[in-house]
């Protein structure tokens, strides 16, 4: 028996378990889930005889180290500053371990240890960053492979609502951390290289700089640029290459208005707001407007705005009720990010027969015999209910699959790394595609700049 500890069974898990349940018979493993709420892990375990639930607080250092030494593989779906104490006990234990996060620089720095006892410590294998890297990386592998030279690459990723679902003017409804797409794009300017020209953005004019892409069947979509598209060069080995660009995507429009909330200040999360869990939603808008004995609230966040009354975005605005007397925030101390996230919950939510959708877009130019090349890469997956979202599919499923694949010897190449090799890639989105997650190619005439 092959056992695996699960460590969170939150959302992002729900695919993941539910993979290796149906894996456990005939790849002859045990699971153990653990979470804080030993009624939430026991609920994963569907009552399969493979499966067992266990209450662990991650804090409990004993209870940790017990777990961990009972197992042959680790995977964290803890929240990212949590993984560490993990992964130094699967250090002094030789256990394997599998994240879906960025690689931490103090998980890096276990790097050597990990390496010395022959141990794999696969980070960054869920959607983005995971699919992301393992996608990019099988084209870029396949055009060095031909002879040609990398000039451009381009990759956007976002979790939006499905257009079966799509019924709000914003176009959008959180399918994953609210708090996340509060904080977008904040704690310094977007990087990026074009045409060997270094840019910035800084975060205030962020979501006025748009890209503007088709996917075939779903229409247009816009894409803003991530903080730091930078640290991939030597990542994906395009330490020479002219234009390198990583970006969100959201439909069309929606850049233009979540800005209105970033110039009237209300996604700052650095202060509290004086009272603010008796606020009302339309104090909370007023609070950063001009003083008036005379003016409404509406004319003055028009005039403050610089939109007309018949501009969608006023529309836009009215729609999140934001400008209600009656309802209260309810938050003590809160940040302006915390209210507004609390807001824009009231009206984004996901209702229970609502489905979620990932969209990723690649852009690969390239240069080979004297001719500058093309080829767009485009994948759109759509979630089954609340529980197999398409989020949690695309973060689970490849965690789960390069476990699996860890233990039975196929990924061998110890240390701390993250799923750019061939033998990590390759499998894992052949079989990503019979889920439905599947990648489409495309050689388009180059664009370049």
């Amino acid at each position: 028996m092959r056992k695996i500890l699960i460590i969170g069974a939150g959302r992002s898990a729900s695919s993941l378990i539910k993979y290796l349940l149906e894996k456990s018979e005939s790849e002859n493993l045990e699971l153990t889930i653990c979470d804080l709420s030993v009624e939430l892990a026991e609920q994963k375990t569907n009552n399969r005889p493979r499966a067992k639930a266990m209450a662990l607080d991650i804090k409990d250092a004993t209870a940790r180290e017990n777990a961990i030494q009972n197992a042959d593989l680790v995977i964290s779906m803890l929240p990212a500053f949590m993984h560490i104490e993990v992964a130094k006990d699967c250090v002094r234990f030789k256990k394997h371990m599998v994240t879906a996060s960025y690689i931490s620089p103090e998980m890096k720095a276990l790097d050597e240890q990990v390496k010395a006892n022959n141990l794999v410590f696969m980070n960054e294998v869920g959607l983005d960053p995971g699919i992301d890297h393992m996608s990019a990386m099988k084209v870029i592998d396949e055009i060095r492979e031909k002879g040609g030279k990398m000039l451009l690459f381009e990759s956007f990723c976002g979790g939006l609502v499905a257009p079966e679902s799509d019924n709000n003017l914003w176009n959008y409804k959180f399918t994953w951390n609210p708090r996340n797409v509060v904080l977008a794009g904040q704690g310094g300017a977007a990087m990026f290289i074009q045409e060997g020209r270094y840019k910035y953005i800084p975060y205030h004019k962020l979501f006025r700089r748009t890209e503007f892409f088709d996917i075939e069947g779903y229409g247009r979509f816009e894409g803003y640029a991530n903080r730091d598209s930078l640290k991939y060069r030597s990542i994906y080995g395009l330490d020479d290459i002219l234009t390198l660009y990583r970006g969100t995507i959201r439909r069309v429009g929606f850049s233009r208005a979540w800005n209105m909330f970033v110039q009237l200040g209300m996604t700052d999360d650095t202060y509290v707001i004086e009272n603010s869990e008796t606020m009302s939603y339309r104090d909370f808008i007023n609070s950063f407007l001009p003083f008036s004995l005379t003016d409404s609230v509406e004319l003055k966040t028009r005039y403050q705005l610089g939109i007309e009354q018949d501009d969608i975005q006023w529309d836009k605005l009215v729609e999140l009720d934001i400008f209600n007397p009656n309802k209260i925030v309810g938050l003590k101390n809160a940040t302006p990010a915390q209210i507004l996230e609390k807001i824009l919950t009231d009206s984004w939510k996901l209702a229970p027969d609502d489905k979620d959708m990932i969209v990723m877009y690649h852009k690969f130019g390239y240069e080979i015999n004297g001719e500058k090349k093309q080829i767009d890469s485009k994948m759109v997956t759509i979630g089954e209910d609340q529980t197999f979202t398409a989020m949690a599919r695309t973060v689970g499923l490849p965690v789960a699959m390069a476990a699996l694949r860890i233990l039975n010897g196929q990924i061998v190449t110890p240390g701390v790394q993250l799923p750019i090799k061939k033998e990590v890639y390759e499998p894992i989105l052949k079989e990503l595609e019979s889920f439905g997650i599947e990648f489409k190619e495309y050689e388009v005439p180059y664009v370049g700049y």
